[in-house]
């Protein structure tokens, strides 16, 4: 199996890796195998995206139960007992750009100190005529535990996410169906666009729209029970300083 890898200590997985029937590769991998925690696995996406991926968390930063670690998944994996699950993506497009996304799209304010006003079209009909706020997160089942529920203080587990950034208005989040379209149009910014974790954000000039709808193609993860595993996360929680 050709495997590439991404993340962070890869010296670490390397070690690990090293002893088994794997050939490390740049290009073309059959498996990309995250090393970290959720960045690395977007990152890994964004990156390779459609070929499979296993995420790990790194064992320095992130202590785990006794039955998940790395070289224990390895072996899971080398036995072909990791279960497969395939997470809804998100197509942003932007000005003759298109971004991707696992977690999220974002429309945020440029400016902290100037809020952003946009309106809203679900499907064809115009939903929102002004919002005045922080901005749009427009969020997928898996990133429905990140930003989304930092906003909403809740979670869901099918269909795309709206949650509205601090607005000034009272306006409530909504779960709409994930072959739902989303269309946005910047009243007055500045305003940024972003997917997931990405370093690069995309200005939004005034008066330009924003579509947003399921991507044509999913994220390939294997062993994500694993990955979010309970007991897992409660090791973590307990050792916050793990380095």
């Amino acid at each position: 199996m050709r495997v590439a890898i991404c993340g962070r200590n890869l010296d670490d997985l390397r070690s690990l890796l090293r002893p088994l029937p794997l050939t490390m590769v740049e290009e073309r991998p059959d498996l990309v195998i995250s090393y970290g925690g959720d960045g690395a696995l977007l990152g890994a996406e964004r990156e390779w995206p459609g070929v499979p991926k296993l995420p790990l968390r790194d064992r320095r930063g992130n202590p785990k139960c006794p039955r998940h670690q790395e070289e224990a998944i390895l072996e899971m994996l080398l036995a072909g007992q990791l279960r497969e699950q395939r997470l809804l993506k998100l197509l942003a497009r932007c000005g003759g750009r298109t971004l991707a996304a696992v977690n999220d799209i974002v429309i945020h304010n440029e400016i902290v100190t100037s809020a952003v006003r946009y309106r809203v079209w679900l499907d064809g009909e115009l939903y929102a005529n002004r919002v005045v706020g922080d901005g749009l997160i427009v969020a997928t089942p898996f990133g429905s535990t990140g930003y989304y529920r930092s906003i909403t203080h809740s979670l869901f587990r099918i269909g795309i996410g709206l949650a509205f950034n601090n607005s000034t208005e009272p306006t409530d989040h909504l779960v709409i169906r994930e072959d739902s379209s989303i269309r946005l149009e910047i009243l007055r910014g500045p305003a940024i666009l972003v997917a997931d974790n990405i370093h690069t954000p995309l200005p939004i000039p005034c008066g330009q729209t924003v579509e947003i709808q399921r991507h044509p193609e999913a994220a390939l993860i294997l062993g994500l029970d694993i990955f979010r595993c309970p007991a897992c996360s409660r090791r973590r929680q307990e050792n916050p300083d793990a380095t």
